[in-house]
């Protein structure tokens, strides 16, 4: 049998339900496989070995006695250290919040658990999240297993990480600015920033009124090594939650498409260059669409660039009156990458100039929902560079801003509310580093968004689990 550790999530369970393993068994399996490679990454950062041991063996009692089982029955997950757990810690990263205990679950915890998923680590992020570089004050550096020199993305690297390497099958991250799929990315994983209001957003140890921002453009969402896994963990994950007032219970799949899928390709996105081996590999996702039967053609969506722009000043200038106590918690890469992006962007203004911007996103998403009407897929780069050194993102704010330049692709669903999934799309011999695309579609379309990803998919996969190469 091939090792525990490197099988699927969706396989995980099945042989957990036919008795062909225990969930003991995988769960130790992956136990041994932290074990083994999280010394080298540091993307695990808390150890659930007891708890998830406990929660294996009451799992195989479940199966012993014949009563129905959850989709994802005795299968260990990993879940971001900005998710609450019930009696852990939500430390966001920072010495400060290090016994900041959750005393509920997180909807999206709540949901797995229920689902029979069991967890086994929490994993690393940045300081606050605020970075695209998974490096904390209170954890340390998460390193890529494809190359340690290079980022994991942020701010769900731990996950991705770990994901890549064999630890966890499944994990739990959230999206403001990509950190979902920055990192799936950077690791060579998939995931799915899904549609605003799929997915319940509510948190214990945070703040429960939220900035406007993070009500409009922060979800939680899955990642997974195939995207088979990626959809089991949204379905599980979708519905509404009494928590969040701006949940909602939606089909899981709209109504079916008249005739092939328009794609619009966008392999250079406008508003700085594109890394040609990554445009190569946009091109090369675009001919597979294509041999899947989608209708792919080149054009790019209506104001690009500013809808860049407005996501950048949207984030910046709402977060602004919390940014000086958390640069006061955070370490110095942090706090330089923070100060960098916020002084791009100018003071923050009153509040017309933030109505005018949020007029500006109304405009945007309205021309967008037109173009989409016609094209209910957009293809683009996740990232429109390879990823980066550790540490270049903060070296100096021309690099903040080369960080936010080079993520551009990314900040349109955010901005807008849309689905976005991410998929591995090439691998690149000369750097050793996968290239990932992403799909990104209409507001409760996320299905469409996984069925390209998974034609992709079919035509080209990475060999994830891989073990940390250095």
């Amino acid at each position: 049998m091939t090792e525990l550790w490197r099988r699927s999530a969706i396989d995980l369970a099945g042989l957990i339900a036919r008795r062909e393993a225990s969930s003991a068994e995988v769960v130790e399996a992956h136990l041994a496989r932290i074990a083994a490679v999280n010394p080298k990454l540091n993307a695990v950062v808390r150890l659930l070995a007891d708890a998830a041991r406990a929660g294996a063996a009451q799992a195989d009692r479940q199966v012993a006695a014949g009563g129905p089982l959850g989709p994802l029955h005795g299968v260990p997950i990993t879940v971001k250290e900005n998710i609450d757990m019930a009696g852990l810690p939500t430390t966001q990263g920072v010495p400060a919040l290090a016994n900041m205990v959750a005393p509920v679950d997180a909807p999206v915890v709540e949901r797995m658990r229920a689902a029979g998923a069991i967890p086994i680590g929490r994993t690393n992020l940045p300081d606050f999240a605020f970075r695209v570089h998974t490096d904390s004050t209170l954890h340390g550096l998460t390193r890529n297993p494809w190359d340690h020199g290079r980022t994991t993305g942020g701010s769900s690297g731990g996950d991705a990480s770990a994901l890549a390497s064999g630890m966890s099958p499944l994990g739990l991250g959230n999206d403001i600015g990509g950190s979902l799929r920055n990192p799936a990315n950077a690791c060579g994983v998939a995931s799915i920033r899904p549609s605003f209001g799929r997915v319940a957003d509510a948190s214990s140890t945070s703040p429960a009124d939220r900035p406007l921002a993070a009500q409009l453009m922060a979800v939680q969402g899955p990642m997974a090594r195939r995207v088979a896994d990626v959809r089991l963990g949204l379905r599980i994950l979708s519905g509404a939650h009494p928590r969040d007032p701006w949940s909602l219970d939606v089909p899981f799949e709209g109504p079916a498409a008249a005739g092939p899928v328009r794609v619009a390709v966008v392999s250079a996105p406008p508003g700085d260059a594109t890394d040609p081996v990554v445009t190569a590999a946009t091109g090369a996702a675009a001919d597979r669409l294509a041999d899947a039967g989608y209708d792919v053609v080149e054009a790019c969506p209506p104001r690009y660039e500013e809808a860049v722009e407005v996501w950048s000043r949207f984030i910046t200038w709402d977060f602004e009156a919390g940014m000086d106590v958390m640069m006061q918690l955070m370490g110095p890469g942090g706090r330089a990458f923070l100060q960098a992006t916020r002084e791009s962007t100018g003071a923050a203004p009153g509040a017309p100039a933030l109505s005018a911007l949020l007029g500006r996103r109304d405009a945007i998403a309205r021309e967008w929902s037109l173009f989409m009407a016609d094209h209910p897929l957009v293809l683009t780069p996740t990232w429109t560079q390879l990823p980066f050194p550790h540490g270049w993102d903060a070296a100096s704010p021309a690099n903040a801003l080369g960080t936010l330049s080079l993520m551009r692709p990314v900040t349109h669903a955010n901005l807008l509310g849309l689905p976005s999934a991410c998929v591995p799309a090439a691998y690149d011999e000369a750097s050793g580093l996968p290239i990932g695309v992403l799909l990104t579609g209409r507001r409760m379309r996320d299905h469409q968004c996984l069925d390209a990803a998974e034609a992709i998919e079919a035509r080209f996969s990475l060999p994830t689990p891989i073990d940390p190469r250095w």
